[in-house]
């Protein structure tokens, strides 16, 4: 499977927005099941940590695209299934590791 990647900074910014929208999602949505839960899953505080410090970098000026992944791809290679924004992870890892998908033909 080809993976997406973004093609412009801004488009990339707004992949990582979304995906600190969706662990804070997945974090609530687990709160409010908490109930039949007896803890949350061992990936969810290291993927929120991971994601908020990338946003956190791009803020200040201090992200740089690598060729490694990025540190929460360990969690998202184990307990993908688990998680329902996995392919948008996959996505901004891809373009970290990648750079932008710039069209040569511009």
């Amino acid at each position: 499977m080809v993976l997406r990647r973004a093609k412009s900074v801004e488009e990339y910014i707004e992949w990582v927005k979304n995906a600190r929208f969706e662990v804070q999602d997945l974090r609530e949505c687990l709160m409010f099941e908490a109930e039949e839960m007896p803890r949350f899953p061992v990936y969810l505080e290291p993927l929120e940590q991971s994601i908020n410090k990338l946003y956190q970098d791009m803020c200040d000026g201090a992200y740089h695209f690598g060729r490694e992944d990025l540190p929460y791809m360990e969690w998202v290679h184990q307990f993908g299934d688990q998680i329902p924004f996995h392919l948008l992870l996959k996505q901004i890892n891809e373009t970290h590791r990648k750079g932008l998908e710039i069209d040569e033909d511009e």
